[in-house]
């Protein structure tokens, strides 16, 4: 990849010994009066931004412009930081010789790209563990879903039954796999999983999105063919995510969106257009959002060791911490003992789920969040399983943004939950769920603008 511009850059060293985001330390208020330190326990679904990254925005609106087909100085400094921060993003992700960095919104926008890229006959082969935007995109006449594994082997058993059972099946196929569980934390055994579809002829497409903040990517070592993963998930919460892998799907494919930047030429005869990442990449692209991801691309692989040490420490004390309080059930797909990323999935016996997230957040400060997190079939799974009368779980994803006190403060406030309930009185709201009764709070809300 070659940057289209013969500007230089300099890059500013990031003097950041343990990357702080924006809005740490943010003091709110709890029901019983006091003001305590936010404990952000939902990474998993948003990250905060990182300060080098937002710094990096803010530098960047300076010359903001829109890119490529400008010939102002500003139009010209955006496009080569444009297409600067899509270099940042293929060393990222490892990216080989003739590999393509698509910037798209987010994973779900990624993978709903790389569904209409697909040769009309292609046959996808995907887990029901996975977050709705791996699971959904594919033509439903041409998926094959495979069961919720019970472990390891188990998932090796089921990729290479479902690999057998499409075998004389027409056409190209593509195995879809989970980097880490969104709803566990768990990473999926990439290492076994990947061969055995390699093997059969199959092409991989990654779901980076909950691995990317916690571990290494590198397409040539991990031999997978596409790898997409989101920028609000990575410490940039600023609208762009990525798409990048192998090119001749993607130039062979109509342009996702069809628009200015996308064609080379347009005459009453039809439309001629780009091949490389500009053919899916229509409109006026979020050059912030790129530079924003770009910085935080950059940031996280500097800083890398660092990161893993962090999240190492939080992920085992959660772990210990939780499975420890009766009347508290953990979950997992391959088992308790099977590494992770720094996130738990809890339930507490007697409790809606949505109540107890609103008693951590309304007496503790402390934020998480309940549901199904997006990945219905794999949580109906494992609740099933437990024989639990639950029907949503609570989940904590930590990150840059918790520290050890949030960890015990978490650790505290549910097993006083267990034990003896909310402190608090709370009611059911449609609209909201479980609310405060009588919140002594002004939760009015100051706009930002």
């Amino acid at each position: 990849m070659s940057t289209a511009s013969s500007l230089e850059f300099r890059r500013s060293p990031i003097a950041l010994a343990e990357l702080p985001v924006v809005g740490a330390g943010e003091l709110i208020p709890t029901v019983h009066g006091e003001w305590v330190d936010y404990a952000n326990f939902d990474h998993g679904a948003s990250t905060p931004a990182l300060v080098s990254v937002a710094a990096a925005v803010e530098r960047a609106s300076l010359t903001y412009s829109s890119v490529h087909r400008g010939k102002g100085w500003n139009s010209r400094v955006s496009s080569a930081l444009y297409e600067a921060a899509r270099e940042e993003v293929a060393s990222f992700v490892g990216a080989r010789e003739g590999d393509q960095v698509v910037f798209t919104r987010n994973t779900t926008d990624s993978f709903n790209l790389l569904a209409r890229a697909l040769p009309r006959d292609t046959t996808v082969i995907v887990f029901e563990t996975e977050h709705h935007a791996t699971l959904l995109p594919w033509d439903a006449r041409r998926t094959l879903r495979l069961p919720v594994p019970a472990s390891v082997k188990d998932a090796e058993a089921l990729l290479r039954t479902g690999l057998k059972e499409t075998a004389a099946v027409k056409g190209p196929r593509l195995v879809v796999l989970n980097g880490a569980s969104n709803v566990t934390g768990e990473y999926w055994p990439l290492e076994r999983l990947v061969p055995i579809a390699r093997a059969a002829g199959a092409r991989v497409a990654l779901d980076a999105a909950q691995l990317a903040p916690h571990r290494r990517l590198d397409l040539a070592a991990l031999d997978v063919d596409w790898v997409a993963f989101s920028g609000h998930k990575l410490y940039a919460p600023y609208g762009a995510g990525v798409l990048a892998g192998r090119a001749d799907w993607l130039d062979a494919a109509a342009p996702y969106l069809a628009g200015g930047g996308a064609t080379q030429a347009v005459t009453p005869a039809g439309t001629r257009w780009q091949t490389g990442p500009a053919r899916h990449e229509a409109g006026s692209p979020n050059v912030l959002g790129v530079v924003a991801l770009a910085a935080a691309c950059a940031a996280l692989r500097e800083h890398a060791g660092a990161v893993h040490a962090h999240e190492e420490a939080l992920a085992q004390r959660l772990r210990d911490g939780l499975a420890a309080i009766p009347g508290v059930e953990t979950y997992s797909i391959f088992g308790p003992a099977h590494d992770r990323a720094p996130v738990v999935t809890f339930t507490i016996d007697g409790l809606d789920s949505g109540l107890v997230s609103a008693a951590l957040s309304a007496e503790h400060g402390i934020g998480v969040r309940d549901g199904k997190f997006c990945a219905h079939l794999l949580v109906d799974s494992l609740l099933e399983e437990s024989g639990t009368d639950a029907t949503t779980a609570v989940r904590v994803s930590a990150g840059l943004a918790t520290t050890d006190e949030h960890v015990e403060r978490l650790l505290a406030a549910v097993a006083s939950l267990a034990s003896g309930g909310p402190r608090a009185a709370y009611e059911h709201d449609a609209g909201h769920g479980w609310v405060v009764r009588d919140d002594p709070r002004d939760l009015t809300v100051t706009l930002p603008w």
